[in-house]
């Protein structure tokens, strides 16, 4: 079995990189076996060098390798390209046309950017997995493959599994074994030494002196993200080696060729929203209302507890009458002592629109005029509070708990809320 270093040389793979290191390491184990594999990476780590030492490692290294890019071939001709056709198939199928699949028996087919196959592919896929058998397109009798499947993608396969967009089945044939190459942002001790080998290369490619960075520069390279990856670098380096006529390149040149090198922010930023997320500013400020109203609701309820268990809550009342029916309403009265929970909680739900509840001592209400642009906005905000809790209701089909959680509210308040407003 050659060594992680001879395979590197062989295959002109640089870089020292522990998690890279491990990724041949992986790839040179299961080369002497059948079992399918699944590389995956973002675009542009070089997950095509992976395939070929799996391939010129196994015992099916004279038969024939065929790479195929998914995501090149148009939904409609796919099954032609991989399985073949008969003769009068479809439209311009002139003669009968052998596919990957049968040209590749006995060696080694690579499925770049797998995740990008039609549903209809994949079961068609599944089925060579399974047992090597193919149908040509147009043909109702079975063929027999003998191919050895490495597949590799860039997505989220979990993802595009949520999303039915890929069969949960086929991934799991797919990736026996998984290979995961790590993005160039995390191999910063490669960075530069990849780029002064694509420097040295494009100098002897076009015939000049090669390019050199200064420390600065150095330092730019390294903390740059390099969305694309390896491939990126490699633009960058031979944009700058053909474009500068001064071979030594300073930080500001080499930052005139990196798209937005100053706004490297150590942010992953989530562009998808959530069905249970609030659109809006405003809808958070009616959640926070809502909330602060059901505070009040509670604040209510024990008040009344309170002076239910006082045993001079005859007295209490007596003294603080405008008060109790400035917070639970002229027409509550009502014996406290005999009220039974339910009632109590049916006069929390109707007078629900009143304001909080003063210091007894201030018998004066000097802010009346503070009042009724209260009651104004209430009206609105009952109106919102019942657009919530439907919205709810609605995100999570009907299921009172899931809602009430949302709404950061107890399923029995929910539950009155549901009745007061007959949904």
């Amino acid at each position: 079995m050659e060594s992680v270093q001879a395979i590197k040389q062989r295959f002109g793979i640089i870089g020292n990189d522990v998690k890279l290191n491990r990724a041949i390491e992986k790839a040179i184990q299961v080369a002497p076996t059948d079992i399918s594999v699944l590389i995956t990476g973002e675009s542009g780590v070089g997950k095509e060098a992976l395939p070929k030492i799996i391939h010129s490692l196994s015992h099916r290294k004279h038969g024939k390798f065929i790479a195929v890019n998914c995501g090149a071939i148009p939904e409609g001709t796919i099954d032609s390209e991989l399985f073949g056709h008969e003769k009068g198939a479809f439209t311009g199928a002139t003669q009968t046309r052998s596919g990957y699949f049968e040209e590749a028996d006995g060696g080694t087919v690579f499925l770049d950017e797998v995740g990008e196959l039609p549903l209809t592919t994949q079961v068609r896929l599944l089925r060579v997995l399974e047992n090597g058998e193919f149908l040509k397109v147009g043909s109702s009798k079975t063929q027999k493959t003998d191919v050895r499947i490495v597949a590799a993608t860039n997505i989220n396969m979990f993802e595009a599994i949520k999303k039915e967009k890929f069969r949960e089945d086929l991934y799991y044939r797919l990736s026996t074994v998984e290979i995961y190459l790590p993005p160039l942002r995390e191999r910063k001790d490669d960075i530069h030494l990849l780029f002064r080998k694509f420097a040295s290369d494009f100098a002897q490619k076009y015939k000049m002196p090669t390019i050199r960075l200064e420390e600065a520069a150095i330092q730019l390279l390294l903390k740059y993200r390099w969305a694309g990856n390896v491939r990126q670098l490699r633009n960058i380096a031979e944009q700058v080696s053909v474009l500068e006529q001064n071979r030594t390149i300073s930080y500001d040149t080499l930052k005139s060729y990196l798209p937005d090198a100053g706004s490297n922010l150590p942010a992953v930023i989530k562009h998808t929203k959530s069905d249970s997320d609030f659109s809006s500013e405003r809808e958070i400020l009616y959640k926070i209302l809502f909330d602060m109203k059901s505070d009040l609701n509670d604040l209510k309820k024990l008040t009344m507890e309170l002076m239910k268990d006082d045993s001079n809550g005859e007295k209490v009342q007596k003294e603080n009458k405008t008060l109790i029916n400035k917070i639970y309403g002229e027409e509550s009265e009502i014996d406290y002592a005999n009220t039974e929970d339910e009632d109590v909680m049916e006069i929390l739900q109707v007078e629900h629109q009143k304001s909080l509840p003063e210091p007894p001592q201030e018998k004066e209400d000097k802010y009346h005029f503070a009042e009724e642009i209260q009651e104004e906005e209430t009206l609105s905000l009952q109106d919102k509070e019942l657009e919530l809790i439907k919205k709810a209701l609605e995100r999570n089909k009907g299921k009172r708990k899931a809602a009430a959680s949302e709404l950061g509210i107890s399923e029995r308040t929910l539950y009155r809320k549901i009745k007061q407003y007959d949904l």
